[in-house]
């Protein structure tokens, strides 16, 4: 017999379980998703409505009634997006532009920084003001970001605006996207809701490549080595050597970047099932020779959009070298700024301006040494050492971006610096073998090179449906087998 209240039970929000993509209820959840879109994949309002139902259901599921914010901010930016593009008053329209500009960095700032500021305003002595209880609502910092570029860019007259409501909350609440991005143009999006609805093999095959791989990533990979290794590091350094920490800052580096691509991936991957073509969020970063090449590959979405409608906007490198450097530094710093109120992100964000700003000046000097380049011995030489520079220089500024203070993020250093005892490396690695078997593979994976993941890609597109099928079922039955007993919380959830 059915238990009508456990079933409701599960359709309801519950802050303890909220629904993600590696959990058991999402499995649900897209099965009959996929049922109903598929029955109204012919009709293209069909599709508009179906699709927007689900995603704002995934979203109350996820955060309860803040729900209510996507479809506010929806409201106001299609409004005023519309009134913008009607008039012809160019300062009518800037103060329009600076209107909606004022609620979405308001509404976000009220969320995410108000705690921020009251602990500096105590901090300096200026009043006593209590903290306020606030919670972030999950994905807010995302569609912010989308809500913002759209309005600018009609502003800017390079896109026209949705004539229909309904389009424009699609676009907003889009579920593979909506909590951890990437960050979607309206551009890019919108049109593709247009578009008939066709599934070739190649679109089965490359969500399916991206799917599976980004389950892999982050149930296997990144899960297994947080919980059993990496958190115990960073909770307290202090109780472990100095090389136990470094092993654990490898490990955080492989963590967020399997946590973090691998939901992208996931994201891409249902989206590409479903018509929607989300351009690459990650290009292997860590293969990245220099920090200029690292933020080409990494959170593509929101290094690009900081390019487009902060760096640029700011002058970008038309006022000269050292206002290029104070762009980059600015552009850095409200980066990391948008990831947390916390002086770590500034910090983290400042350093990785600093490095921008300087490796322009080496990119420059680089130029004028063809040789560095041409040279078939020192070529591949300069270039592995700048990958490991890049590498090691990312990895030490993981360690303010995952440490909770600036304390603990120089207690951590310290154990590297003064008390490293590196002859018990073996005895770490034989203490921990499944943690360091699994970064040795997320590794390898991460800079296999691109032609190998193309072969396999191929390979899933030729498959027949119920090749594909069988495919998938063994992959998720596998992944249920070795995933950990409690999912983790994905770590761009908190941004």
């Amino acid at each position: 017999m059915l238990d009508f209240d456990k079933i409701l039970s599960h359709l309801l929000y519950d802050p303890k379980d909220p629904i993600l993509f590696n959990s058991a209820f999402f499995l649900y959840f897209f099965a009959v998703f996929l049922l109903c879109y598929q029955l109204v994949s012919h009709n293209q309002r069909g599709r508009v409505w179906v699709f927007t139902l689900f995603s704002l259901y995934f979203f109350y599921k996820a955060c309860n009634e803040y729900v209510l914010l996507v479809i506010l901010s929806a409201i106001v930016d299609f409004n005023l997006s519309r009134w913008i593009d009607r008039l012809e008053s160019k300062t009518k329209r800037k103060w329009l532009l600076v209107f909606s500009i004022v609620i979405n960095v308001g509404v976000l700032f009220y969320f995410k920084y108000t705690n921020f500021f009251i602990g500096i305003i105590n901090d300096i002595g200026m009043g006593k003001i209590s903290f306020m209880h606030i919670a972030l609502p999950i994905g807010i910092s995302f569609y912010t970001f989308e809500n913002l570029s759209y309005t600018i860019d009609v502003y800017r007259r390079e896109i026209k605006p949705v004539n229909k409501f309904m389009d424009y909350l699609f676009f907003l609440s889009f579920f593979p996207k909506l909590m951890m991005g990437p960050i979607v143009r309206a551009a890019d999006f919108i049109p593709q809701i247009y578009k008939p609805y066709q599934l070739n093999n190649e679109d089965v095959g490359k969500g399916m490549f991206l799917i599976l791989g980004g389950l892999f990533k982050k149930v296997v990979i990144s899960d297994f080595i947080y919980q059993n290794f990496v958190q115990y590091i960073f909770d307290d350094p202090t109780r472990h050597t100095g090389i136990e920490c470094l092993l654990g800052v490898y490990g955080y580096a492989l963590v967020i970047y399997c946590d973090f691509s691998g939901y992208s991936d996931m994201a891409i991957g249902i989206a590409r099932w479903m018509g929607f073509t989300i351009p690459a969020n990650f290009k292997k970063p860590y293969q990245s020779s220099s920090i200029t090449e690292f933020w080409r590959r990494w959170h593509i979405s929101l290094s690009s959009w900081l390019r487009d409608y902060i760096y640029i906007p700011l002058g970008g490198n038309r006022k000269g070298k050292f206002r290029q450097q104070v762009n980059l530094m600015l552009t850095m710093l409200i980066g990391g700024f948008w990831h947390g109120a916390s002086w770590n992100f500034i910090f983290w964000g400042g350093m990785h301006g600093g490095a921008l700003a300087i490796d322009k000046v080496w990119i420059k000097w680089q130029k004028g040494k063809t040789w560095l380049k041409s040279n078939v011995i020192i070529a591949p030489i300069w270039k592995l050492a700048g990958v490991l520079f890049t590498f090691h220089l990312v990895c030490f500024c993981w360690i303010f971006f995952k440490s909770e203070t600036f304390s603990g993020s120089w207690a951590l250093i310290h154990q590297v610096t003064h008390d490293f005892q590196g002859n018990l490396f073996m005895d770490i690695i034989h203490a921990y073998p499944w943690v360091f078997t699994l970064m040795g593979i997320g590794y390898f994976i991460h800079f296999l090179p691109g032609k190998l993941e193309n072969k396999v890609e191929v390979g899933l597109t030729r498959l027949p449906i119920w090749g594909s099928i069988a495919v998938m079922v063994l992959f998720i039955w596998t992944i249920l087998q070795v995933k950990t007993s409690e999912p983790m919380i994905p770590i761009y959830f908190q941004f």
